[in-house]
């Protein structure tokens, strides 16, 4: 069972809100007030004194999240390295894991992406990033992007489940599971010069979003493949050169 044993208001209700949320059993003491038999992981602030033999994670009110999910992972007898499953795209799915615990999931525009995993790994010893090599060029970008942070490549053959009803909208994050738990190659960074087809897409793409039919020419194009700009970013300057 976890334990809030904090005199710190904020994280009192920061982690017990949280706790909720996920429908974990535990429970609540005051510092100085017996520990239950049954606790296994307490959460405590920095300044509790708090006098029993069992495993304590300190957090604040500010990071309840990461104190929830390492509390889990002790609970579970988890822990080991933090390992980050991407499958890129438009929206990649992101799936963090502690050990073989999944303990975060996501699923985020492209440009949002980076700060995500920024996020998950920042107070992580050693963490690694395993990025599917299916969405060529959103997968370059992440890889370019994501400098000082240990990236592989993962082969994603297969790691996309079958969806049964009532599972659409998750595929994305599921492979990004599979994806975190197989090993790759590790990789410093990616280019890819994108084929007509996929520019040839990116212009159906911008056509589709723009109000007037409107399509982006190839170095717009271009751009929008290397990350450098959004669809909506291109049709911006396309309208701009003819004004």
């Amino acid at each position: 069972m976890i334990v809030v044993a904090t005199a710190d208001f904020e994280l009192y209700h920061e982690a017990v809100d949280e706790l909720r949320s996920r429908g974990v059993s535990f429970t609540t003491v005051e510092p100085g007030d017996p520990i239950p038999e049954q606790a296994r992981v307490l959460i405590t602030g920095p300044n509790d004194d708090i006098d029993a033999d069992i495993a304590r994670v300190t957090a604040t009110g500010d990071d309840v999240r990461r104190a929830v999910d390492e509390a889990l992972t002790t609970l579970r007898g988890g822990g080991g390295q933090t390992i980050v499953g991407v499958d890129p795209g438009i929206r990649p799915g992101i799936a963090v894991l502690s050990g073989e615990t999944v303990v975060a999931a996501f699923h985020v525009p492209l440009a949002n992406a980076v700060d995500v995993i920024r996020q998950e790994t920042e107070d992580a010893v050693d963490p690694v990033v395993r990025i599917g090599d299916g969405a060529r060029l959103q997968g370059a970008k992440l890889i370019n992007d994501l400098d000082g942070v240990a990236v592989e490549l993962v082969d994603e053959t297969g790691t996309t489940p079958y969806l049964g009803t009532g599972a659409r909208g998750m595929g994305d994050v599921l492979a990004a599971v599979n994806i975190a738990r197989m090993n790759g190659e590790d990789t410093e960074s990616r280019e890819i010069e994108p084929t007509e087809g996929e520019l040839q897409r990116i212009k159906d793409r911008s056509r589709e979003a723009s109000d007037d039919s409107r399509s982006i020419d190839d170095e717009l194009a271009r751009r929008v493949a290397g990350g450098e700009l959004s669809i909506e970013e291109a049709l911006v300057e396309h309208r701009a050169r003819e004004e």
